[in-house]
């Protein structure tokens, strides 16, 4: 039996709708809510789930005490926890639950670069749950450091499977003349890419519901992937890979890179390689691919062992560890 709707401060409080087909005035108050935390100086870095379940899993009560309780460790709170302000903007915005008594946020919010990005709140169990955590600093870490190094003006980006936006907002952020196009085939992402754009002031970034580049015409001086890439037996979009060993949308982005690079153009890649027997059958899989194109690419290892806890899954029975790995792929200038 589902728990009464109830009001409090004179709200009335239900389960949330889905982020995914939120109107105008909804993202309005999301954008509001956004920059209320960013007024409050509120800073979250957002953990492994395993991480997150422990931590929460010390506190005897489980109730938030303070914002980062609230949209950082998706706790349970009361009214008082939450100033009017803000508390009149989570209503607006739709993003409070009420569960046998008890408030619960439907977002999280991390900081990045000083830059504030609302996604789903833990545990990430739905199927349009838009992802954010260890993976997204390190892909922001790998990005800004081969942005630096880059000489190229750059037109026209795309972030494929922009997910919460960093990537998008970041290049944003680094190339403002840029044209920039968030793609992702999850609408509850599309949402939040536009309003941690908005929170961040990015004015040059379009969000488009496309599966890979397949809705956006032109070719791009830049393409960046922070693609799932392991195997999920829910098969969570936020999550599956797919293929063999959950390499088949990163492999699928390189094949996309490859065909809608311009030239001098860069595809840079962060995802997952699972090592089978000291191999690494993604790096085997897509280097044929470049250098048949004649790409220029560099291909580093930055953490040798994520999601360790995935070896114990069926599909990963004869895979030695998890790499997180950065693909930096070059189009030379004379390149068609």
């Amino acid at each position: 039996m589902s728990a009464p709707i109830i009001s409090i401060d004179g709200h009335r409080l239900d389960q949330a709708p889905p982020i995914g087909i939120a109107g105008e005035e909804r993202k309005a108050a999301l954008h509001a809510l956004g920059c209320g935390l960013k007024q409050h100086g509120y800073a979250f870095t957002t953990v492994t789930p395993l991480t997150h379940s422990r931590v929460n899993a010390r506190l005897a009560s489980g109730w938030a005490h303070d914002l980062s309780g609230i949209f950082g460790w998706s706790r349970a709170f009361k009214p008082a926890v939450v100033n009017a302000t803000l508390m009149d903007l989570m209503h607006e915005a739709e993003v409070v639950n009420h569960d046998n008594g008890m408030l619960r946020s439907v977002l999280r919010a991390s900081t990045l670069d000083g830059q504030l990005y609302l996604h789903s709140a833990y545990p990430t169990s739905a199927a349009d749950a838009v992802f954010f955590g260890p993976d997204t600093y390190r892909f922001i870490r790998a990005m800004r450091a081969s942005l630096a190094a880059r000489t190229a003006p750059v037109r026209r980006a795309a972030d494929i499977g922009c997910g919460a936006g960093p990537g998008a907002i970041t290049i944003a952020l680094a190339h403002p003349d840029a044209r920039v196009f968030a793609v992702d085939i999850n609408p509850a992402a599309l949402v939040l890419t536009d309003i941690n754009a908005r929170i961040a002031g990015v004015t040059n970034l379009t969000p488009v519901d496309s599966n890979l580049l397949s809705e956006v015409d032109g070719h791009f001086d830049l393409i960046v992937a922070n693609p799932p890439y392991l195997i999920d037996r829910e098969q969570r979009a936020y999550r599956h890979g797919g293929g063999d060993l959950g390499a088949g949308l990163s492999v699928a982005i390189v094949d996309e890179a490859i065909k809608r690079l311009a030239p001098g153009g860069t595809l840079m890649l962060y995802t997952g390689a699972a090592i089978v027997a000291n191999a690494d059958p993604f790096r085997q899989a897509v280097e044929p691919r470049l250098r048949a194109a004649g790409f220029h690419w560099t291909y580093d290892e930055i953490d040798p062992d994520v999601f360790g806890e995935e070896l114990d899954e069926a599909p990963y029975a004869y895979a030695d560890r998890i790499a997180a790995v950065w693909l930096c792929a070059t189009r030379p200038d004379g390149g068609a």
